[in-house]
């Protein structure tokens, strides 16, 4: 029995910032962003979306009436959690209308937690092979205003749906993690936006790599020319590209190195468009390469490198099956073309709107377009969701 990723969808923020206002705004070279970041637009959210809008709109993307019924777990990892006791987990059951006799969980560990998610769902299946999992990945980036890390926020959800005998990508026994109690990047709850060390995060980054490599290659007796990609968490696409050239060794064959270049450029399409989500940019970089590359078949060994800050890693890999194109898209980055493009004011703005809550905890919103879910107010501190036909 192979267990994997059966079905995969993705929603993002309706409101879109380009990078080049963002560097004419802040005074910066935009080749700063572009290049130096490889960045060309981030997703925004307004205070209507929130990580259950997107990731019901994700996994509403993608689900059935029969998938709702057959499913019997939920997990959400996230690192923008709305409530410090009830799971996002449980809302988003609700509004998918998945069947009642299903557990429903939120993972947390920074960036990494999507991939402990996926680990968790394999066993679960292992144990219950008619089981089907619903994964889901969703985060809100958001920094502070004109902070070192303003460019490099953002907003998505991975919907994952994971079972038997999967169509998209089969899980491999093969994996490796590594833990170190740093302090790279946290957010104490006090804080809206999260502190930073970012020339120290960028190498514990790439020595967790590094060396979660090293012991991978031990373990298994693997090199990168088993990989026709390889996969990696993008907090901005130009670190990511460091993760890869800091696996290419010198002998390795240099039309391989070309592809595996290639196929890298392919796997961050999306993520120059969305900016940084946190848990599910690992796995949007594995649509991206997916939906992009003409030159991937079933059969085709895929690595991956999931790292979360303070900090968990892993490095894992996986198959794709034939055929798994059927289960995807070919028009996703003219969608991310239709979002609203915001003027730097009017980002800031919606960066600064917080619920204004009575005297009973009640609160309502200005009107916001939306994914097919949205907060529409808060009643006695309670969020209240609902599915929309149309937004706009």
């Amino acid at each position: 029995m192979t267990i994997g990723i059966d079905k995969i969808g993705f929603a993002t923020s309706q409101y879109a910032l380009n990078m080049a206002d963002l560097a004419q705004a802040r005074g910066a070279d935009p080749a700063k962003f572009n290049e130096g970041l490889l960045l060309d637009a981030l997703s925004i959210t307004p205070i209507t979306e929130d990580i259950i809008t997107l990731g019901a709109s994700a996994a509403d993307s993608i689900l059935t009436e029969e998938d709702c019924q057959t499913i019997d777990m939920v997990i959400v990892a996230t690192e923008s959690g709305v409530d410090q006791s009830k799971a996002a987990a449980v809302t988003i059951h609700h509004l998918l209308n998945i069947q009642p006799f299903a557990r429903a969980i939120e993972m947390k560990e920074a960036c990494y937690s999507a991939t402990a998610a996926l680990d968790y769902a394999r066993l679960h299946i292992e144990k219950n092979p008619d089981s089907r999992v619903l994964v889901i990945a969703s985060d809100i980036a958001k920094y502070g205003i004109e902070t070192a890390g303003e460019s490099t926020q953002g907003a998505g959800s991975l919907a994952l749906l994971v079972s038997a005998n999967p169509r998209i990508l089969e899980l491999d026994d093969n994996r490796v993690a590594q833990t170190r109690d740093i302090w790279d990047f946290w957010r104490p709850n006090y804080s809206e936006t999260p502190y930073v060390n970012g020339m120290y995060s960028t190498k514990q980054y790439l020595d967790t790599l590094k060396t979660t490599w090293e012991e991978f290659q031990r373990r298994y007796q693997v090199t990168l020319e088993d990989f026709a990609a390889f996969c990696f968490h993008i907090p901005f696409p130009k670190l990511a590209l460091k993760g890869l050239n800091k696996l290419i060794t010198k002998d390795l064959n240099p039309d391989h190195k070309e592809k595996l270049l290639a196929q890298f450029d392919h796997s961050i399409a999306y993520s120059r468009q969305i900016g940084n989500i946190y848990t599910g940019s690992l796995y949007l970089g594995l649509l991206s390469l997916m939906e992009n590359s003409h030159d991937l078949q079933g059969g085709d060994k895929i690595g991956f490198f999931s790292y979360g800050s303070g900090a968990v890693c892993e490095i894992f890999q996986g198959t794709l099956v034939d055929g798994f194109r059927d289960q995807l898209q070919s028009s996703r980055l003219d969608q991310f073309s239709q979002r609203q493009a915001l003027s730097v004011a009017e980002y800031e703005a919606l960066f600064y709107e917080q619920a204004q809550l009575d005297g009973q905890g009640n609160a309502t919103f200005p009107a916001f377009k939306t994914g097919a879910f949205a907060l529409t107010n808060i009643n006695q501190h309670q969020r209240m969701y609902q599915k929309v036909a149309d937004n706009d």
